[in-house]
């Protein structure tokens, strides 16, 4: 199974389960055009309809940067402001995605590059990638998501430093801060990624998929709503034949084969 972006800035690359999509503008430390985000757009509906595709991995080319956020040179584009505000933004696109995301962040995660790898359901870091949302710098902030999706990470005080300085953070205060799971060399960076997906394709697909909606039901919903709405999704995902396999697979001590229904 293939699937063509429609531009070469968006690469995709299918290994079994797993789809790796990489932004692949690296002399311009991956940042982002609106082609490139329409390119996005269409990946996520791909894969959303792919049955076969069960976890996706975005990654940036080249050893720089993962995603640098948006082209600036391509804002002025919009006729007015309005227009800007109702774009179609490439994090709108990755939100879409039912399937698990993991980001391996190999570089800059600056500005939208940063809110793209918070819209992924775990960051994985390479040893020397950095954090900002500098947009601050420019006389503007994020649009992405991204107080929101950083305050959720990182916490308020953590967020604050990183939203109102627009100075970046390293790897390792990263991982101390709760922004990412965990920090690798460079060179281990995309065959860890491949493992953790390869880990999250073995499970069943439809748990999967349901427990990525019940996190995010529990960072929108009052706890009491949060814990009512994840009874109901357990008991959706206990009536299919997925749960009925896995039950099976553990009374006769083998591995269970998940087909996803």
């Amino acid at each position: 199974m293939t699937f063509d972006p429609g531009t070469p800035n968006i690469e995709v690359e299918v290994d079994g389960a797993v789809a790796v999509v990489t932004i692949a503008r690296p002399e311009k430390l991956n940042s982002v055009t609106p082609e490139m985000s329409a390119a996005l757009e269409r990946v996520a509906a791909w894969a959303n309809d792919a049955d076969d595709i069960r976890v996706v991995v975005l990654t940036g080319k080249g050893e720089r940067a993962f995603c640098a956020g948006s082209d600036i040179r391509t804002l002025d584009t919009y006729a007015t402001p309005w227009d800007f505000r109702n774009r179609r933004d490439y994090c709108d696109a990755l939100r879409d995605l039912r399937k698990p995301v993991i980001a391996a962040v190999n570089g800059y995660a600056f500005g939208g590059g940063l809110e793209t790898a918070l819209t992924c359901d775990i960051r994985i870091a390479s040893a020397t990638a950095s954090f900002a949302a500098p947009e601050i710098k420019l006389g503007w902030i994020g649009g992405g998501g991204m107080s929101a999706l950083l305050a959720n990470s990182v916490g308020a005080s953590n967020a604050a430093l990183m939203l109102m300085t627009g100075d970046p953070v390293d790897a390792d205060r990263a991982l101390a801060w709760g922004l990412v799971s965990e920090v690798v060399e460079p060179a281990r960076l995309l065959p860890r990624a491949r493992e953790l997906a390869a880990v999250i394709a073995s499970r069943p697909p439809i748990a999967a998929e349901t427990a990525k909606a019940n996190l995010t039901a529990a960072f929108n919903l009052p706890l009491a709503q949060a814990v009512a709405y994840e009874r109901e999704l357990q008991g959706i995902t206990f009536a299919t034949d997925d749960a009925a396999e896995g039950r099976a697979a553990f009374a006769e001590k083998r591995p269970g084969v998940f087909r996803r229904s």
